[in-house]
């Protein structure tokens, strides 16, 4: 196998090999013309998430910077998904969100892994898992989210939390490691939360 297939097939590879690194500096450089966009130039900016992304939805912004180890070539955005300033994808496998997700400042969502034995790891190598995150889904700000976390329909993650392990749809997660704290039902759809869900100390 080469390590374009070992990498796509999840198994340990070596990153550094030229067939992997030259298209992946197109893809980050196609990033960096996006984050020196203005302001006054959404246009361009929008024309830009669209090439760069696996698929981008109708209505999605990004506030740049942006950051991605693939220049999002691997994320799949649905409909209307909104990202604040600093999302860092860590875009090595699949990153699917689903429409109408809100993800905020400063969150980190990681499909890259290393071995556990020193030995592969001082040779550079890694493997790695997608991440999944359903629809209608709000990740609070400075969220790291680990590789091949699934993240159900209509959950909140609070801010800060880590997230290790999946989480089911339509719950309120939160912490370090992230667990469900209630369910989201039961509040008016008008009703302004009483607190900001926050991790545990």
């Amino acid at each position: 196998m080469t390590e374009t297939e070992k990498m796509l097939a999840g198994k340990i590879y070596d990153p550094m090999v030229d067939e992997i690194m030259a298209p992946q500096l197109q893809c980050i450089e196609r990033l960096a013309a996006f984050n020196a966009t203005l302001p006054s130039q959404m246009e361009r900016r929008m024309a830009l998430l669209r090439e760069m992304l696996a698929e981008c939805g109708e209505n999605c912004y990004v506030e740049p910077p942006l950051r991605a180890n693939w220049g999002g070539r691997n994320v799949h955005f649905g409909d209307g998904v909104y990202a604040n300033f600093n999302l860092t994808c860590v875009d090595d496998a699949d990153i699917y969100v689903g429409s109408h997700t809100m993800i905020g400042p400063n969150v980190t969502i990681c499909t890259a892994a290393h071995p556990l034995s020193p030995a592969l790891r001082a040779k550079g190598l890694q493997y790695n898992r997608p991440v999944r995150i359903g629809e209608n889904v709000w990740i609070g700000a400075c969220v790291t989210i680990l590789p091949g976390v699934t993240i159900g329909d209509g959950s909140v993650i609070g801010a800060g939390s880590l997230v290790l392990r999946d989480i089911p749809p339509g719950v309120v997660a939160a912490g370090s490691p992230a667990r469900v704290i209630r369910s989201v039902e039961g509040r008016a759809h008008d009703e302004p939360e009483s607190e900001i869900p926050t991790p545990s100390p």
